[in-house]
C-alpha cells in the first residue's frame, strides 16, 4: 500500500469516526456515551479510536468542531446567490433567507445546538468554537456582501456588521422560539413566513 493510500484511509477513518462520535453524542449525550458504542457505530475496534483521538472530549471537541464546520459551510453555500446584481434583492434575500434557515432546522444543527447548549456548564468554550464556526463565519461573510450592497446603492450606507448582526437577528429569534430551542422541526411554510417577515423588516430599516 502506497504511502498516500495509507494517509487516505486513515483520513477516511477519522473522518468515520467523528461522524460517529457526533450522532452517539447527539443521541445518548456526552455522558452517557461511551466510546466502546463510537467504536461500534464507525466500524473499528475500539484502540482504533484512542489511536486517532486520545480521549472522550477531546473525541466530543473534534466531534462539535468538524459538525460546526459542515453546518457553518452549508450556510455559506446558502448566501452565495445574493449578488449586488440581484435584480429583484427582496426575492434573492428571501431565498437566501429561506436556505439558511433550513440548514440552521437540519437534524445536524439542531443536535449542534443541543449539545453544545448541554456542556455549556462543563465544557462552556465549545460555544465558542461552535459560534466561531457557525454564526460568527457567516456572520462576517453576510456584512460583506451587505457592504457591496450598500457600495452598489441597494442599500442605504450603513454598519455592514450591524446590518448583517440585525437580519440574522430577525431569522434566527423566531426560528428558536418555533422550534422551541431547537427540539422541535418546523416547516418549511413556517420558514418562509420568518424569512419574509425578517426580510420585510429588514428592508424598511436598509431598503433603498
Amino acid at each position: 500500500m502506497t504511502g498516500a493510500a495509507t494517509g487516505r484511509g486513515r483520513i477516511d477513518k477519522r473522518h468515520a469516526i467523528l461522524e460517529a462520535a457526533f450522532a452517539v453524542f447527539a443521541e445518548r449525550g456526552y455522558a452517557q456515551a461511551c466510546v466502546q458504542e463510537i467504536a461500534d457505530a464507525a466500524g473499528v475496534a475500539k484502540p482504533t479510536v484512542y489511536n486517532h483521538l486520545n480521549d472522550k472530549e477531546t473525541l466530543l471537541r473534534h466531534a462539535m468542531e468538524t459538525a460546526a464546520d459542515t453546518v457553518g459551510a452549508d450556510c455559506l453555500q446558502a448566501l452565495a446567490r445574493l449578488r449586488d446584481d440581484v435584480t429583484d434583492l427582496e426575492a434573492a434575500l428571501r431565498d437566501c433567507a429561506v436556505r439558511m434557515l433550513k440548514v440552521c432546522n437540519s437534524p445536524r444543527a439542531r443536535a449542534l445546538r443541543s449539545l453544545t447548549y448541554a456542556q455549556l456548564g462543563t465544557l462552556p468554550d465549545l460555544a465558542d468554537l461552535v459560534q466561531d464556526r457557525t454564526s460568527g463565519r457567516l456572520a462576517e461573510a453576510l456584512a460583506d456582501r451587505l457592504a457591496r450592497l450598500a457600495l452598489s446603492g441597494r442599500l442605504r450606507s450603513c454598519d455592514p456588521a450591524v446590518a448583517a448582526e440585525q437580519l440574522l437577528a430577525l431569522l434566527t429569534g423566531p426560528l428558536e422560539a418555533r422550534t422551541r430551542l431547537g427540539t422541535r422541526k418546523v416547516t418549511t411554510a413556517e420558514l418562509e413566513a420568518i424569512s419574509a417577515a425578517a426580510v420585510a423588516t429588514f428592508l424598511a430599516a436598509y431598503g433603498n
